[in-house]
């Protein structure tokens, strides 16, 4: 069982910019494909962005070229870094692990975090 713990959301400004991280146990952390997904109030879970085990990344549109994704395997520890951030980012943020190499859809994930919230104020 692997779980996965989310940290480092908050409040900030809109153009401003936050890290999220999300460090797991349980399971090789090596192995999977780590992904961030969000969830607005009132709206479905989206995806933001994942990352394989072998480093490749791929983003929504919506936070492409303003986000970036990363992995650190000595530290199990995936990161979501989000800069000129938006009133349209303000969720709840999950952090999840998949087996599936690709991981574009929230059904190919095995494990989710609880999730942090990110607030984005006008």
């Amino acid at each position: 069982q692997v779980e996965l713990i989310e940290s480092g959301g908050g409040l900030v400004q809109a153009g401003g910019f936050l890290i999220l991280s999300c460090t797991a146990s349980g399971g090789t952390f090596s192995t999977y494909t780590m992904g961030w997904f969000r969830q607005a109030p009132g709206k479905e879970r989206e995806f933001v962005a994942r990352i394989t085990y072998n480093w490749t990344p791929h983003y929504s549109a919506s936070v492409k070229g303003r986000f970036t994704i990363s992995r650190d395997a000595t530290k199990n520890t995936v990161y979501l870094q989000m800069n000129s951030l938006k009133p349209d980012d303000t969720a709840v943020y999950y952090c999840a692990a998949a087996r599936d190499y690709f991981g574009l859809a929230s059904s190919d994930y095995n494990y989710w975090g609880h999730g942090t919230q990110v607030t984005v104020s006008s």
